[in-house]
C-alpha cells in the first residue's frame, strides 16, 4: 500500500471517530437534558403554602410563628372566595327549585376545583385522604388548577367526519348574572397571595419517605433499596466472578468441557433479564426458601446472577492481558501457583476487573425486570440492614416504571418520576465515578 493511501486512510478512519464521538456526545444531550432539567424541578420548585404545611404538619420542618403569620395571610386572601360562595349559595336557597336546579351540578364542579387549588374550605370536615386535605403544594401545578377552575372543558363529536375537538369555555359564562361571577376575576387576581409561592430547594425529596403514593414527600426508601440491591448484587458477583474467571484461565486444563462452559457463560449473557427474574422467583424463593416472601436478599442473588457473565468474560480478558513474564518471574523465585495469581496476576490485573464491575454496577442498579419477581415493592419504608434478609423493598427502576404506567394519579406526580429518573441517573454515574476512581489509582500505583 502507497504511503498516501496510508495517511488517507489514517486520516478517514480518525475524522470517523472524531464524528461518532461528536454524533454520540449529542445523542447523550438530547436524551440527558429534558432528565436533568425537569429532574431538577424535583429538587428545586416554586412551592406554595400548601407546601409548607405539609412540611410543618408531617414532618415538623418550618419556624412555627412564621407558619402562623403565613397561614392568617393566606385565610385572609381566601376568605372572600368563601364569602362570594356563601353568599351565592344563600341567594339559591332563595329561589324556586326549578331555577335552583342548573346551577347545582356547576356549584358542586367549582367548589372540587378549588379545593384542589386552595384545600378544602373552613369548617369542612376534614376528607380522609391526605391529597384532599391540602391544596397545589407546587405552582406550577396550582397554574394548571387555576385554569381548570376559570375554563370548563368539552369534547365536541357533532362532525362525525373528525376527531372530537376539544372546546373550552369560561367557567364564569355558567353563573353570568349571580353573585358568584365576581370570584372568577377575584381569584385570579389574588391567586399569588393566597398561596405565596416562594423558591424551594426540597434536598430532602432524598431521604423522605412517600405519602399517599407519592403525592407527597420524596424518595427515600426507593434510593435506600436500590443501593441495597446494587451493593448487594456486587458483593455476591464479584468473589464468584473473579475466581471462576481465575480457575478458567490458570487452573482448568483446555478441552470440550471447558469450552462449553465458556459457550455457556457467552450465552447467560444474551439471556433476557425477565428470565432472571423468573428464575431468581423459582429458585430463591420457591426451592430454596431464602425467605418467606420478596426480599432484598433474593434480589441480590438474583441481579448478581444476572451481571455475573459479565464479571467473568471482563476478568478473563483482563487476567489474559497480564504479560506472562510476571508470572513465570515470580515462579522463578519459589511462589507457589496460588500466590503467584494471588500476589502477581491480580493486581495487575485489577483494572481491567474494575472495567468489568463498572459495568456490571451500572446494569445491576438500572434493571427492573429481575427484582420485580424477587425484591420490588411499590410502596415500602427504608429498611435497616439486617432487614434486607427477608424484607422487600422499594426500588427506583421498579417504582419509576410503576408511577408512570399505573399511577392513577399520574399527572400530578411528574416531578416525581422525572425526580427519580434523574437520581437513578446520577447513583449509576456516582458508582461508577468512584469505580473508576479506584482502578486510576490501582493503574497509578502499580505502574509506580
Amino acid at each position: 500500500m502507497r504511503l498516501a493511501t496510508r495517511k488517507l486512510l489514517d486520516r478517514s478512519f480518525s475524522g470517523m471517530g472524531l464524528v461518532a464521538i461528536a454524533v454520540m456526545a449529542m445523542a447523550l444531550v438530547v436524551i440527558l437534558a429534558p432528565i436533568i432539567g425537569k429532574g431538577a424541578g424535583a429538587f428545586v420548585f416554586r412551592g406554595t403554602i400548601e407546601h409548607r404545611k405539609v412540611m410543618s404538619n408531617v414532618w415538623n420542618r418550618g419556624n412555627p410563628e412564621q407558619m402562623a403569620e403565613a397561614i392568617a395571610q393566606t385565610d385572609a386572601a381566601r376568605q372572600p372566595i368563601y364569602d362570594l360562595i356563601s353568599t351565592f349559595e344563600a341567594d339559591l336557597k332563595e329561589l324556586p327549585r326549578a331555577d335552583r336546579k342548573p346551577y347545582k351540578q356547576p356549584l358542586r364542579d367549582l367548589k372540587k376545583a378549588i379545593a384542589s387549588l386552595l384545600g378544602p374550605e373552613p369548617g369542612a370536615r376534614t376528607p380522609v385522604l391526605m391529597r384532599q386535605q391540602y391544596g397545589a403544594t407546587r405552582m406550577d401545578r396550582a397554574d394548571i388548577k387555576l385554569q381548570e377552575i376559570l375554563m370548563t372543558e368539552e369534547w365536541d363529536y357533532s362532525n362525525p367526519d373528525v376527531m372530537g375537538v376539544l372546546v373550552k369555555t369560561p367557567r364564569l359564562e355558567q353563573f353570568a348574572g349571580t353573585s358568584l361571577e365576581p370570584l372568577f376575576q377575584t381569584l385570579e387576581e389574588n391567586v399569588g397571595a393566597m398561596l405565596q409561592p416562594q423558591l424551594t430547594f426540597y434536598w430532602q425529596f432524598l431521604i423522605d419517605t412517600s405519602k399517599d403514593s407519592h403525592i407527597f414527600g420524596g424518595i427515600g426508601p426507593e434510593v435506600l433499596g436500590t443501593l441495597y440491591l446494587t451493593l448487594g448484587a456486587m458483593l455476591f458477583a464479584i468473589p464468584m466472578g473473579v475466581i471462576a474467571a481465575i480457575y478458567l484461565c490458570e487452573y482448568a486444563k483446555e478441552g470440550r468441557g471447558i469450552s462449553f462452559i465458556r459457550t455457556c457463560i457467552s450465552t447467560l449473557a444474551g439471556v433476557p433479564s425477565i428470565v432472571f427474574g423468573l428464575f431468581g422467583l423459582a429458585f430463591f424463593l420457591n426451592t430454596i426458601h431464602i425467605s418467606d416472601s420478596k426480599s432484598v436478599l433474593a434480589g441480590s442473588l438474583t441481579l448478581a446472577l444476572l451481571v455475573l457473565p459479565t464479571i467473568i468474560r471482563s476478568s478473563e480478558e483482563a487476567i489474559l492481558a497480564v504479560p506472562r513474564a510476571y508470572k513465570e518471574a515470580a515462579m522463578s523465585l519459589g511462589a507457589g501457583k496460588w500466590h503467584t495469581v494471588l500476589t502477581v496476576i491480580l493486581p495487575a490485573a485489577l483494572p481491567g476487573i474494575l472495567t468489568g464491575v463498572v459495568i456490571s454496577m451500572g446494569r445491576a442498579a438500572g434493571e427492573t425486570a429481575p427484582i420485580i419477581f424477587t425484591a420490588a415493592v411499590s410502596v415500602g419504608r427504608p429498611l435497616l440492614p439486617l432487614q434486607t434478609l427477608s424484607q422487600p423493598t422499594p426500588a427506583l427502576p421498579w417504582n419509576i416504571y410503576n408511577l408512570c404506567t399505573e399511577h392513577e394519579a399520574v399527572d400530578e406526580i411528574r416531578h416525581v418520576q422525572f425526580g427519580m429518573v434523574f437520581t437513578l441517573i446520577a447513583i449509576v454515574l456516582l458508582l461508577n465515578t468512584v469505580a473508576i476512581i479506584m482502578r486510576a489509582r490501582i493503574s497509578k500505583k502499580l505502574r509506580g
